[in-house]
């Protein structure tokens, strides 16, 4: 392989490479630990702090190659290449909020009637797959 292929491959792959660190930067910045609690709200006495939960995922890949060989004449050719790719998700959710009031403090759970309510029906539509699963099979074997 030439001098000039070694570079580009070279370049292209280092080029990948600082792309994937800065997506890993950006996740890691959104994930960090001070996102867990949102400004404190004053009302009155009362003091209410937000708590979330914080969930960064993240995935990447890159490569680089180079090759030599005849190319379809005959002649042979050299060359290289390389990329890179990549990507991520920060997902953030309120769990709870904390309350310091004259009284004392107390942290009150957020309740996601919605999450609740999809987890239920999953539950329900895997009980009834089991169900319905194993009354085909005691069918088919002459048990039902």
């Amino acid at each position: 392989m030439d001098d000039d292929a070694a570079r580009t491959s070279g370049q292209s792959a280092a080029a990948a490479g600082g792309r994937a660190a800065d997506v890993m930067l950006r996740l890691i910045e959104a994930a960090d630990a001070s996102k867990v609690y949102a400004a404190p709200i004053q009302h009155g006495e009362t003091l209410l702090i937000p708590a979330a939960e914080v969930l960064a995922v993240a995935g990447f890949g890159i490569g680089a190659g180079t090759g030599s060989g005849p190319d379809s004449s005959g002649r042979p050719r050299a060359g290289g290449g390389g990329g890179g790719g990549g990507g991520g998700r920060t997902l953030a959710r309120g769990v709870a909020v904390i309350v310091s009031s004259p009284d004392g403090v107390r942290v009150e759970p957020v309740v996601d009637v919605t999450k609740i309510a999809l987890a239920a029906l999953t539950a329900a539509g895997f009980v009834w797959a089991a169900w319905r699963g194993a009354s085909r099979g005691m069918r088919l074997f002459g048990r039902g």
